[in-house]
């Protein structure tokens, strides 16, 4: 994310996808508002890479299967480490969420509607606001969102330190063995 979040400015967009008639399509859907300018397009890893580090995308839109023989996960990757967010756009979704690769995936087909309101949560993350939106799509599938409610924590009236389960059950039978007398 650039020094320029905040604020209502366009949402500079990276395409990644090797189907050249989809791309255009993908294009003229973004483009379709005109908060979202599409600043670059590559159909493999190589390509987008080369596009990120010219353009500086504020998020990119990328297929997981490219020309060439490269993914998007290797250009999730790379990405990553340019601190350029990622929303996969694909017709098979992964069978796993991957936060640390992407915000989430988008499925195909999809409408402008869809397309517009993946990118408005994207950037309502990126941006640390709650969605207000009053639903996703349904062929969206966020993955930070999806990660949260996994783990619950044990509540401890101890305030600011929460022991891992193993420690807790080390102290319970180091407790134990010292209170009980045989």
């Amino acid at each position: 994310m650039g020094p320029g979040w905040g604020g209502s400015r366009v949402l500079r967009i990276l395409i990644v996808e090797d189907d050249s008639q989809l791309a255009t399509t993908l294009k003229y859907l973004v483009e379709d508002n005109p908060r979202y300018r599409v600043i670059g397009m590559a159909d493999d890893a190589d390509w987008a890479i080369a596009q990120a580090e010219a353009h500086d995308p504020d998020i990119a839109l990328v297929d997981l299967h490219l020309a060439r023989g490269s993914t998007g996960f290797s250009v999730a990757v790379r990405l990553a480490e340019m601190e350029v967010p990622v929303l996969f756009v694909s017709g098979k979704a992964p069978s796993f969420p991957m936060p640390d690769l992407a915000l989430g995936c988008l499925m195909k087909p999809f409408t402008a509607e869809d397309v517009h309101r993946s990118l408005g949560m994207a950037e309502d993350i990126l941006r640390g606001r709650e969605t207000l939106r009053p639903k996703i799509p349904e062929n969206l599938t966020l993955y930070e969102q999806a990660e949260e409610p996994a783990t619950q924590q044990p509540h401890v009236e101890h305030q600011g330190f929460i022991p891992s389960r193993p420690s807790l059950k080390t102290r319970l039978e180091h407790w134990i063995s010292s209170h009980h007398h045989a």
